[in-house]
């Protein structure tokens, strides 16, 4: 089922590949599909908590930097980690979808 399920670097999480439509699976597929994408949304929050921690600093940073370029830099970093959060949070909804979605099955 892990073949499912490819990493992406920049949201730091497996994300979901699946091979054809989720309802062409069987149930214990589905099942199983479910079960593992649980498990990756669980790492989600301590992911977003992390990347939150990554803006703080860059922040900070921000605060005392002098070099318009540097500034840039720091600012650049500050909006495509919020991307990420952003992103992982959509993701994190994904489930609910899902299971709305498999209880009509």
């Amino acid at each position: 089922m892990d073949h499912l399920f490819v990493f992406d670097e920049r949201l730091g999480i497996p994300l979901p590949r699946l091979d054809k439509d989720f309802e062409d699976y069987s149930e214990r597929e589905q099942e199983a599909i479910l079960l593992r994408w649980e498990e990756i949304r669980g790492m989600i929050p301590d992911r977003i908590k992390r990347l939150e921690t990554m803006i703080i600093a860059r922040q900070d940073q921000l605060n005392v930097e002098d070099n318009f370029v540097s500034s840039c830099r720091l600012n650049t970093e500050i909006a495509e980690l919020a991307s990420t959060i952003n992103e992982l949070h959509i993701w994190f909804r994904v489930h609910q979808d899902i299971s709305v979605g498999k209880t009509h099955l």
